[in-house]
């Protein structure tokens, strides 16, 4: 099996024993929703809310090891725990606790990756989402290929309702629109 789905499989094993809710992003999202590119690491949002992410954040150190020394401090920090899976791939777990996070995770669905790997991941819009307010050149090139591997079959509206306050808290109303130029020449 694929490294990536076997280091999302045990991250997934992790969280449902735990009854945490939580969907894969990124690069495995991509893999279902959009062009599937090269991604050497496993990123999922793990619902924590605002005041109990010590408790995730300690639970998931005692279980796995951890990419850099001050991984708590840099965790509760920065709201993502920087982790190894046991086949040694990087996983990446953010923090949520925004009502987008948790509709987000509650709109996710699995989605069979290979035989007996099946993951479960955020929808392609609320991706697109994600993409657009990370506002990287890669994130638009996922857009990009979002769009046209869903035809169409995108709600738009949903998008935009859930983007524009996010972008209006980091102070970038620009996204948005660079987000309707992208669709209209799509």
């Amino acid at each position: 099996m694929n490294p990536l789905f076997q280091a999302g499989l045990e991250f997934q094993q992790f969280m449902q024993e735990k009854e945490w809710q939580f969907c894969f992003i990124g690069g495995l999202a991509i893999i279902r929703w959009g062009e599937v590119r090269v991604t050497q690491d496993v990123d999922l949002s793990l619902l924590s809310g605002f005041e109990d992410e010590e408790i995730y954040v300690d639970s998931l150190l005692s279980r796995f090891k951890s990419r850099i020394s001050n991984a708590k401090e840099f965790a509760l920090t920065n709201r993502v725990i920087l982790l190894l899976a046991s086949n040694d791939v990087a996983v990446d777990v953010s923090l949520g606790g925004l009502p987008f996070e948790q509709e987000m995770v509650e709109r996710a669905t699995s989605f069979s990756y290979a035989p007996e790997c099946s993951l479960i991941t955020c929808s392609a819009e609320d991706l697109v989402v994600l993409k657009a307010f990370a506002d990287r050149g890669k994130d638009w090139m996922d857009i990009e290929g979002i769009l046209v591997r869903q035809d169409c079959g995108l709600d738009l509206e949903y998008i935009i309702d859930r983007l524009t306050p996010l972008c209006e808290l980091k102070d970038a109303p620009e996204i948005v629109e660079k987000l309707h130029h992208l669709v209209a020449a799509n």
